[in-house]
């Protein structure tokens, strides 16, 4: 009988009784916690949303150890890319990876440094900088169980309500290391994917994909913030790229830079501010879907 020996990382929300339906299995041994080294296992189980995943995925990138995702987050998005809407699916795709059904495969993820500091921060699905910022960090001051249901949704009036429209300059990398201007002009979202959804289901992204070498980059301009309200539940559907002040491109490697530093989130969590560098890195998390 094939032996294989795991590891479970248990997300804020998430128990052992989460983890007790995957241990029937008698051929599988345990262990808590991310193990220090990938001769301690085999294999990743994470119960928890993008937050969770987004804290984990530097050590798992070294690691290079493969992921299943358990979703039991508040919006789940990297998990709803992977084909996982319960954790019913993740149980039934474990059980065929400890019977050899299953193999694990290499896929992107995006990267965002910091030019002021050098410090890096990979992320799984989309990092944005303006009002998707605002946005999540009102939502990360909600209830957990009020973010899990419909939390980016509700603290969107209040984040328009207050926002304004910020100089972006948009540059994209040559292969001698110089930098090209693209874009120089007011933008109120600026949205880099490396998969279609973030904010709890929103499609900001509908041609993203994980293992294709590029981000899909969505940039919102010159609206007023009446028809931005009445725009925003077109997301979820992915109908805003049919907008004239919605563009969508895709590149590899891009600089970020503001008229004055403004927070960036990737995956719902905060990691830092403008200006920034933020590009695809190739087959980099093994994931088991």
């Amino acid at each position: 009988m094939r032996r294989v020996r795991a590891a479970a990382i248990l997300g804020w929300g998430s128990s052992t009784k989460d983890l007790a339906p995957f241990q029937k299995d008698s051929a599988v041994e345990w262990m808590l916690g991310l193990p220090e080294s990938s001769a301690q296992a085999e294999a990743v189980l994470l119960f928890g949303g993008d937050g969770t995943i987004h804290r984990h995925l530097r050590q798992l990138v070294e690691l290079r150890l493969p992921l299943l995702v358990v979703p039991r987050g508040s919006g789940n998005d990297f998990a709803r890319a992977l084909g996982f809407k319960n954790s019913r699916r993740s149980l039934e795709t474990w059980s065929a990876f400890v019977s050899g059904e299953r193999q694990p495969h290499a896929i992107d993820l995006g990267l965002v440094t910091e030019l002021n500091s050098g410090r890096s921060s990979y992320f799984c699905c989309v990092a944005g900088v303006g009002l998707d910022g605002e946005i999540a960090r009102r939502a990360n001051q909600l209830p957990r169980w009020l973010r899990g249901h419909g939390g980016y949704a509700l603290s969107f009036p209040g984040a328009l309500a207050g926002f304004a429209q910020f100089p972006l300059n948009l540059s994209t990398a040559n292969a001698d290391g110089s930098w090209d201007v693209r874009r120089k002009k007011p933008t109120i979202v600026a949205a880099f994917a490396n998969t279609p959804h973030y904010g709890g289901g929103m499609k900001i992204a509908p041609g993203a994909q994980f293992d294709d070498g590029e981000l899909d980059v969505c940039l919102l301009s010159d609206i007023d913030k009446f028809k931005l309200f009445c725009l925003f539940p077109t997301v979820y559907f992915g109908k805003h790229l049919s907008v004239p002040q919605v563009e969508y491109f895709q590149e590899t490697k891009l600089r970020v830079e503001t008229g004055r530093p403004l927070d960036v989130y990737a995956d719902g969590e905060y990691v830092c501010q403008t200006p920034i560098e933020v590009g695809v890195v190739p087959r980099a998390l093994r994931v088991i879907f």
